[in-house]
């Protein structure tokens, strides 16, 4: 401000009106600075104020905003709880159900660990039995080695003996010697092999009864035998001349349609049906059954229930093999088989349902084989595979047992499956014991009473075959076939045929039926030998 005044003055002293305009300059200058000075100083409040407004407004917000962010944190963290709560609860519900799953598994293995300590002691005392049966025959062998010792000396002291006789050739000798020596062994090996056989057949026969009725008595199959319908029932005879038709237009399209013969005679209220094919004539039947039951008989309406009756059938038939294999408990049957399979629905063998017969097998041969210890998985396959063949018999060339096992190998069946159905009519010689089971169980199924029934014609000759094949034997003097051809009962000469022959006598009929003469399950061969001595008192 001196400074200001100071500059004044030297302008008054200057000229007045230079003076003039300098002080006006000055004080116009110091007016504007303190203006500017109170505008800055405004200025600088007014964002001093604002700054603070922004500031609180700022503090406000990142109150509201740290309000709203400890609301979600503790939103999420209550939701993060809630999952991991939930998810602890569904873990240690799978813990405990794993647990549950460990201690029912634990206690099968301790059943299965159980069952096969009862299966291995059986298994030793059937050993123990075992190594006793093979202990009888070493004895055996030794008595037989005794008795041949003592024929060689008999042999050697009655050498001496012939050749001391007077008048008698050493070729004479010798023959006389061979013939009694002959004798000799026979009645000696006779009664040595029927002891044997004997003792043999004791234990083995009871371990097969027990074996066999156990496995029988578990299976329980109960059912009569099937007939396949070929007759059907008419409401009345004028049905007859609807089912002909005009000029005969209607039976020929059912014929034609079907591929069955219908056969309409003067029997009345009766259509017979004629088919060498079982499928054919279950179509043709439930066909005329429907036209029947409709009314409507035509051509047209002939083949539109043909068709339909021929899906309903083929339905029919994929779903009796599907309850077949599972009723059996077989997996893994390949679709084209179990269709084969449910075929043998509508097939019959000697009046025995072949579906029915072939389960039956499978059972008996699945049981059998659990008695006996093994895996009864082939068994029970092969069981229910083995008469496969006859599902398509009449359609393609070859026994039931080749058509069998062409099928099983195209389909990749296991090779025990497959010898055990080429096997199962002895074709060929059994090699395992699923393919001896098989046998067994189809014998047992088939022979049982009421599985099967014959022709009388066939039955008649077959029984006086089974008669003359016994009576062609020297010896024998009468034959009686009894138990329905179940056994064959030989009266033998006695004064021809010893004690001794009538072992070997048996065994010679015995194969001589097996290889001449065709029969379900098997022929008992008893051989009876009667000495009698008559005299009169007077």
């Amino acid at each position: 401000m001196t400074s200001s005044i100071t500059v004044l003055l030297a302008a008054l002293e200057v000229g007045p009106v230079i003076g003039i305009a300098v002080a006006a300059l000055v004080v116009g200058a110091a007016v504007g600075f303190l203006g500017y000075r109170l505008y800055s100083q405004n200025k600088i409040g007014l964002a001093k104020r604002e700054a603070a407004r922004i500031l609180e407004e700022a503090g406000l917000e990142a109150k509201a905003i740290r309000k709203d962010g400890l609301l979600e944190a503790k939103e999420q963290q209550n939701k993060m709880r809630s999952e991991f709560e939930k998810e602890t609860k569904e873990r240690r519900a799978e813990w405990q159900r794993t647990e549950n799953r460990l201690v029912q598994k634990e206690n099968a293995l301790d059943k299965k660990e159980e069952i096969l300590n009862k299966k291995e002691d059986s298994l030793d005392n059937k050993l123990t039995e075992l190594e006793k049966s093979q202990k009888a025959v070493e004895e055996n062998r030794e008595r037989l080695k005794a008795i041949e010792e003592e024929l060689n000396r008999s042999q050697e002291v009655m050498q001496k003996e012939l050749e001391r006789v007077a008048g008698m050739t050493k070729e004479e000798a010798s023959q006389e010697l061979k013939d009694a020596l002959l004798d000799d062994v026979k009645r000696a090996a006779a009664a040595e092999a029927k002891a044997i056989e004997a003792e043999a057949k004791e234990n083995a026969v009871k371990e097969a009864q027990n074996i066999i009725a156990t496995a029988i008595q578990r299976c329980a199959a109960d059912h009569a035998t099937e007939n396949t319908v070929s007759v059907v029932a008419l409401p009345n005879d004028e049905m007859k001349g609807r089912i002909i038709g005009r000029m005969g237009r209607n039976i020929r399209a059912l014929e034609s349609a079907t591929g069955v013969d219908l056969i309409i005679d003067d029997t009345p209220d009766v259509i017979t049906l004629s088919s060498f094919d079982p499928v054919r004539r279950e179509v043709a039947r439930l066909t005329l059954e429907k036209l029947i039951a409709d009314g409507r008989i035509h051509p047209a309406r002939i083949e539109e229930i043909v068709d339909k009756v021929r899906r309903e059938v083929n339905a029919s038939i994929k779903e009796a093999g599907e309850e077949a294999v599972f009723e059996a408990g077989v997996h893994g049957l390949h679709p084209e088989l179990v269709k084969i399979l449910g075929r043998l629905k509508y097939r019959t063998s000697y009046g025995q349902n072949v579906l029915k017969h072939s389960l039956e097998v499978s059972f008996l041969a699945s049981l059998m084989a659990q008695e006996l210890g093994i895996d009864p998985k082939v068994a029970k396959r092969a069981g229910l595979l083995h008469d496969i063949g006859k599902a398509i018999d009449h359609e393609v060339e070859g026994t039931h047992i080749q058509i069998g096992v062409e099928l099983a190998k195209k389909y990749k069946e296991h090779a025990d499956v497959i010898h055990a159905i080429a096997a199962h009519h002895n074709d060929i010689e059994p090699e395992t014991i699923a393919a001896v089971l098989v046998q067994a169980a189809d014998a047992i199924s088939s022979a049982r009473p009421g599985a099967r029934r014959e022709s009388l014609e066939n039955y008649v000759k077959r029984i006086e075959k089974l008669e003359d094949i016994a009576k062609s034997f020297d010896g024998v003097e009468q034959t009686f076939a009894v138990q329905a051809g179940r056994e064959i009962r030989v009266m033998v000469k006695p004064e021809q045929v010893d004690d001794a022959a009538t072992v070997f006598l048996a065994h010679e009929i015995a194969e001589k039926l097996e290889n001449e003469l065709e029969y379900p399950g098997q022929i008992k061969v008893n051989v009876i030998r009667e000495v009698r001595s008559v005299d009169y008192a007077k």
